[in-house]
Order: C-alpha cells, then sequence, then structure tokens
C-alpha cells in the first residue's frame, strides 16, 4: 500500500517562498506515515496527477500588490479543469503567504488560497498555534511570529536574499506541514 501524498503548490517570484516552500516539506518528513512533494507552479503541467492523486494539497504564495501573486493565480486558474470535475473535492487543503512587511495584506492573501480551496470542495486545516510575539515576553524568534491562525505567514526582508527567510517563519511553515500530514493520516486519505 502506497503513502498518501501531501502535494505543495507554490510559486516564488524571487526565492523566499520556495524557501518557505522547502520548510513545508522538511515539516512534512516528518511524518513517517505519508510522503510529501513540492511542485513549483512553473511545472505543474507536468505534475497535475500528483495533485490529483495527493491526500492534501498545500498552497503557497508571495503576496504582491494586496493579493497572492499572478504566478500563482495564473495556476489557480488552470485547476478549473479540476473543478468541473471536484476531482480535489474532500482532500485536506492549507496554506501558506509570504510578504515583505509584517502585515503585507497576508490575510488577504490567505483568504485567496482558502477561497480556491473552497471553490474545489476541500476541507481546510490552520495552523493550530496560539500567536507568538505577543507579549512582553514575546520574542521574534517565536513560533508563529506574526500570528497567523488559518494558515502560516511569513515575512522577508525585500532587501535581503532568500536564505535570510527567518528562521521562525521557516519553523511556523514546518509545523504547518507535518499539521496537514497528521491531518492526512487521520483524515485516512490516499492510502
Amino acid at each position: 500500500m502506497s503513502k498518501p501524498v501531501v502535494a505543495i503548490v507554490y510559486h516564488s517570484g524571487y526565492g523566499h517562498t520556495k524557501v518557505l516552500a522547502e520548510s513545508v516539506l522538511a515539516g512534512i518528513g516528518e511524518v513517517e506515515a505519508v510522503e510529501g512533494v513540492a511542485i513549483s507552479v512553473d511545472e505543474v503541467d507536468e505534475k497535475w496527477e500528483v495533485l490529483d492523486g495527493a491526500a492534501a494539497i498545500i498552497f503557497g504564495a508571495p503576496i504582491y500588490m494586496g493579493s497572492v501573486s499572478a504566478g500563482f493565480w495564473a495556476f489557480a486558474e488552470k485547476s478549473s479543469k479540476r473543478w468541473f470535475e471536484l476531482k480535489w473535492k474532500d482532500k485536506l487543503a492549507a496554506g501558506f503567504v509570504n510578504s515583505g512587511s509584517q502585515n503585507g495584506d497576508k490575510l488577504q492573501g490567505l483568504h485567496a488560497l482558502f477561497n480556491l480551496s473552497q471553490q474545489h470542495a476541500m476541507v481546510w486545516v490552520g495552523l493550530g498555534l496560539h500567536p507568538g510575539n505577543n507579549n512582553s515576553k514575546g520574542s521574534v524568534e517565536d513560533l508563529n511570529r506574526l500570528g497567523g491562525f488559518g494558515g502560516a505567514f511569513a515575512q522577508s526582508n525585500v532587501d535581503e536574499g532568500p536564505d535570510m527567510v527567518p528562521q521562525a517563519d521557516r519553523r511556523t511553515a514546518a509545523h504547518l506541514g507535518r499539521r496537514v500530514a497528521e491531518a492526512a493520516v487521520r483524515w485516512g486519505k490516499g492510502a
């Protein structure tokens, strides 16, 4: 019997969101009962079958001009063929977003990912963490330092490369991957 697949499909314009996708993948890898795979939207045309067969799909996008990037949204529009057939119905879904500023309209972008999942009749998995860095004993090193609930938020300085994505945000992304992988095992999808 094959392991259920937890797929990540993401767009990364400058490499920061790719680093987060790799962190999500590492979190998935902590759950032995599943297999993780990351797919850039640039290669999705050769990987639709992977997404169609996955137990869960985690969407990831940078936030440009107040919502998910055009590169990610092009993928979302291409997924409409799956929508017509409800191919992703009852798959688990989750999301992560990244922007240059602390707020950066991350919630707006995460809502776009959530709405995409709901168009596909998927079941959304949130982050499942209290916010970090929200009291006098908090720190920017806290897990969930940006206080997301519906998914993982990250902030990357616009004048620094992908290698400078904050470790706290990478750990939060890994937490999301692990949580979705564990949920896929409990949900019993894809096995």
